[in-house]
C-alpha cells in the first residue's frame, strides 16, 4: 500500500460457489480499475455451528428454510479454487486478497504467501485468530463494524504483541448492516479512530450507491473496501447490497478524482492557474487624465484590469504623492 488509495473490489462470497463466475469477478474488478479484488476464506465447520441462525439481511436475500451452515457450505472455496484465482488476478493485473475466517484458513493463506491480511469485522473479538495474523508480521487491514473503540484498542494490543507492526495496521470504520441506513453511517468515527489510535484510517461500505466511499477518501481515507457483483438479482446473501461492474468502475474513477484533487495541502497558484493572474486581478490606472505633479487621489485613481501595473493593495501608499509624469486615461500608474 502506498499514498494512492487502496480499493479493494469485494467480490466476497458472490460468486455464489461458481468458479466462471469467481473469474468474471476478477475480470470486472481489473477493468473498473480496483487495486485488489477480494474474497472470502473459510471451513464451514470452522466458522458456524449447524444451528447458527441467519443475520436478517441474509434470512431476507436466501432460502427461507436454509440455515446458516447450509448458506455458507455453499459458498466455500477450497485450496485449489484460491491458486486458481490468484493465477486469474497476476493474468489480469490485480491484487488477490481473501479474508480468513478460521484459523485453518489463515494458514492456507499464508502458505499462499497473501501480501496482505484483511480481518473481517466479526474476528475483531477473536482473540487466538488476532493472535496468529499478527505473529505473520504482514501488513494488516482491520475492519472495525460493531466493535467500539475499547474493542479495537484491544484488537490492536493483541495484533502488536504477537508481532504485528503498528505502521502496517490500517484500521477500516465499518458498519456491517447491509445496507447500511445511511444515518447509521457516522463516517466522522473513521477520524476518530485515526486520531485515537495513530494508524492509517479507511472504510468499508456497505451503504447503497457510491457518494458515501468518495465522501470518506475525502475525510482521509487511505483503503476503501465495497462489494460488488455481477447481477444484484442474482440469488445470494451479498447481492443486493452490492455494486454492479458500471458503478464500480463510476466509484473507482471518482475515488481517484477526489484523490488527485486533495492535493498538497499547500495554498498557493497551482501551474494551471498562474496565467490567469494578470488576466483576473487589477492594477492602479488613472481614472482620468492627470498631469504631471497633480497629488494622487481618490478622485483620480481607479483599480483594473489586467495586473500590468501597481497592485491595488499599494493604493495607500500612492495617494497624496505627485504625479512623476503625465498620464492618460486607464494608463498604469507607475512610480518613480
Amino acid at each position: 500500500m502506498n499514498s494512492r488509495v487502496f480499493i479493494i473490489a469485494e467480490a466476497g462470497v458472490n460468486h455464489n460457489g461458481s468458479m466462471d463466475l469467481a473469474r468474471k469477478l476478477v475480470d470486472a474488478a481489473a477493468e473498473a480499475g480496483a487495486d485488489a479484488v477480494k474474497f472470502q476464506t473459510f471451513r464451514t465447520e470452522s466458522l458456524v455451528r449447524r444451528n447458527a441462525p441467519k443475520a436478517e439481511y441474509q434470512k431476507a436475500t436466501t432460502a427461507a428454510g436454509e440455515s446458516q451452515f447450509e448458506m455458507i457450505r455453499k459458498l466455500e472455496l477450497d485450496a485449489d479454487a484460491h491458486r486458481e484465482l490468484m493465477a486469474h488476478c497476476r493474468l489480469r493485473g490485480i491484487l488477490f486478497l481473501s479474508s480468513p475466517f478460521d484459523l485453518e484458513s489463515i494458514e492456507l493463506l499464508d502458505a499462499l504467501e497473501l501480501s496482505i491480511f484483511k480481518i473481517p469485522s466479526g474476528e475483531i473479538t477473536n482473540l487466538p485468530y488476532l493472535r496468529r495474523i499478527g505473529r505473520l508480521g504482514k501488513p494488516i487491514i482491520l475492519s472495525t463494524g460493531m466493535a467500539d473503540l475499547g474493542e479495537v484498542g484491544a484488537a490492536l494490543e493483541v495484533l502488536i504483541a504477537a508481532g504485528a507492526k503498528k505502521e502496517k495496521i490500517t484500521l477500516l470504520h465499518c458498519n456491517t448492516e447491509y445496507p447500511t441506513p445511511m444515518e447509521d453511517v457516522n463516517l466522522r468515527a473513521m477520524t476518530t479512530l485515526g486520531t485515537t489510535f495513530a494508524t492509517q484510517v479507511g472504510y468499508s461500505d456497505h451503504t447503497l450507491g457510491i457518494e458515501i466511499p468518495i465522501a470518506a477518501v475525502a475525510l482521509g481515507a487511505t483503503v476503501i473496501e465495497k462489494h460488488f457483483t455481477l447481477d444484484r438479482t442474482l440469488e445470494g446473501p451479498d447481492h443486493k447490497a452490492s455494486l454492479e461492474p458500471g458503478e464500480l468502475a463510476a466509484m473507482v474513477k471518482a475515488i481517484r478524482n477526489v484523490s488527485t484533487a486533495l492535493g498538497s495541502g499547500i495554498k498557493a497558484p497551482s501551474a494551471s492557474e498562474r496565467r490567469n493572474i494578470p488576466i483576473a486581478r487589477k492594477s492602479i490606472v488613472a481614472a482620468r487624465a492627470i498631469r504631471r505633479g497633480e497629488l494622487f487621489s481618490e478622485e483620480n485613481l481607479a483599480t483594473k484590469r489586467p495586473a500590468q501595473g501597481l497592485s491595488p493593495m499599494l493604493w495607500d501608499e500612492v495617494l497624496g504623492r505627485p504625479a512623476n509624469k503625465d498620464f492618460a486615461p486607464d494608463e498604469p500608474i507607475i512610480l518613480p
